[in-house]
């Protein structure tokens, strides 16, 4: 057969002799361009990540190297571990957050103490249940007389056992002797603390661009600083610091009013982190967490990044009617009526359900920014229901309650669990009893 005319002579599929200025090695030019190119884009994402990694460990270094680790106080509380108490449920933990009153930072002076004289200003035993269901932080009076052990001191000596204020243990041996204190008074293992101080509190608050909370009346207070209007107002850090530290010339000039306020403006901070979605904005979270590490010094087991992620993770989780705040049952001291002394055996009760990682319900009890100049206490109308001093369970009186001294349920009505249902089987033995609180879903204007 004869080629057809004009057909390239390799016949079909055969790739004939190149044509007039082609190059023999044309497509593989092609070829090693193309690949020059792909490693091109290949080194320039590698720079990329890299940076980014890179960038990304020096943010992590950054804030951990902000936590500051005290290990003082870790040595100390080691060379005490026989006398502490046993965790009694695994996956539970209990942290102490102290509240220094040092006055580092600026303008902190005229709030604070030096750090010679250096005092916890609030401690709040935060208790975070198996499987974080619930978080419950229980704040503890400055003022409650307990009995603070033999603890190390600041410059090296030791001091005596002594029956005193509670704020004395940090003053005396920091947050080492404040833990101690705390076990010996709950019986509850501290798995973890963490101290901030003034200055680190109010870089926190202004960085999540601060809280709103509710005044029912005005403030006009020359000692913490304050001047504000009634009905909803915006605290920046300052403001916030003197809100929740005011104290003589606001409520009843004990630490009863304070500490709801501190506990009304905690609830709103977490709702406003939630709400804000803090926790999942990396622009938003990391101002967070640059002030909030920068204001901390702890155990070094949470002093880094990790430990605190490792703590707090399962926390965006519990719905924000289970964060709930309160105070420990406590009533007038019987030899100075200006210190406090636990209400037994309601305050053993609160720490026996908080070690065995049993239910504790709160009910809210209304805000007295002013109102109210009479110290709360058992008998007094501001103390609530019943008399009951401040934190204490709602129990019915004998005439009510016939002499069964059962508690008053979520609902209000002895022998009822919070959802209303008569208890049954081994609920019925313990039912869960009702503090007076309040819960970060509540508004503080409602």
């Amino acid at each position: 057969m004869t080629e057809t005319a004009g057909a390239p002579s390799g016949g079909p599929g055969v790739p004939g002799p190149p044509g007039p200025g082609a190059s023999a090695a044309g497509g593989g030019l092609v070829r090693r361009r193309r690949r020059r190119r792909l490693r091109g884009s290949a080194l320039a994402v590698t720079v990329v990540v890299a940076g980014t990694a890179g960038a990304g460990w020096a943010l992590y270094a950054k804030l951990s190297g902000n936590i500051t680790p005290d290990e003082a106080a870790a040595a100390e509380l080691a060379r005490y571990e026989r006398e502490r108490p046993t965790a009694l449920v695994r996956d539970a933990r209990n942290i102490l957050l102290i509240g220094s009153d040092a006055r580092s930072g600026d303008g902190n002076a005229r709030r604070g103490r030096g750090s010679g004289a250096e005092r916890s200003d609030a401690t709040v035993l935060l208790h975070l249940s198996a499987g974080r269901r619930s978080a419950t932080a229980v704040s503890v009076p400055r003022d409650l007389m307990v009995d603070v052990p033999g603890c190390r001191r600041r410059d090296g000596t030791r001091a005596e056992p002594v029956f005193t204020m509670f704020n004395h243990a940090f003053r005396t041996g920091g947050s080492a002797c404040t833990v101690r204190t705390v076990e010996k008074l709950t019986g509850i293992r501290v798995d973890h603390y963490v101290v901030v101080d003034f200055h680190g509190f109010k870089e926190l608050v202004d960085a999540v661009g601060g809280v709103e909370m509710c005044l029912t009346e005005p403030i006009d207070d020359k000692a913490a600083g304050l001047r504000l209007p009634a009905g909803r107002v915006r605290l920046d850090g300052e403001r916030a610091l003197g809100y929740v530290r005011a104290r003589k010339s606001l409520g009843d000039g004990s630490d009863t009013a304070r500490m709801e306020r501190q506990q009304r403006f905690l609830g709103a901070l977490v709702d406003k982190v939630r709400d804000d979605g803090v926790l999942l904005n990396p622009v938003k979270l990391y101002p967070v967490l640059d002030a909030a590490t920068s204001a901390l010094t702890t155990d070094p087991d949470l002093a880094s990044l990790r430990g605190l992620y490792e703590l707090v993770r399962g926390l965006r989780e519990i719905p924000a009617e289970r964060v709930q705040f309160l105070t420990v049952p406590r009533e007038p001291y019987v030899h100075d009526s200006h210190r406090d002394q636990l209400v037994k055996p309601q305050a053993e009760e609160l720490f026996e359900r908080l070690r065995r990682d049993e239910p504790v319900v709160v009910e809210h009890r209304p805000p007295r920014d002013s109102a109210g100049k009479s110290r709360a206490g058992a008998g007094d109308p501001a103390a609530g229901p019943r008399g009951n001093a401040p934190g204490e369970p709602y129990r019915p009186s004998r005439q009510e309650s016939g002499g069964y001294s059962a508690y008053l349920r979520g609902d209000g009505e002895p022998g009822k669990n919070p959802e209303g249902e008569p208890p049954d089987g081994p609920a019925a033995a313990s039912p869960a009893p009702t503090f007076r609180g309040n819960t970060a879903a509540e508004d503080t204007c409602g």
